[in-house]
């Protein structure tokens, strides 16, 4: 999750294990999403979900964010 959420070299931001548990769980809950983006995508496409990368999902599911949000990341 470290290195491909947050990216290398980056902690939690938060301070106090009540709030350090809840940033893990948020990250959690992020890869939970993506992964099952990724299944249905696979999915309609007649794929393998287990063929498909994470970090691609994750770049694709950032710039869709980023773009209709914009902000950067």
């Amino acid at each position: 999750m470290k290195t491909t959420q947050r990216g290398p070299k980056q902690v939690l931001r938060s301070r106090s294990p009540e709030l350090v548990a809840q940033e893990v769980w948020a990250h959690l809950l992020v890869h939970y999403a993506i992964r099952t983006l990724m299944h249905q995508a696979a999915v309609e496409q007649d794929l393998d979900p287990d063929r498909l990368s994470f970090i691609r999902g994750l770049r694709v599911v950032r710039r869709q964010v980023t773009d209709q949000a914009a902000i950067s990341p």
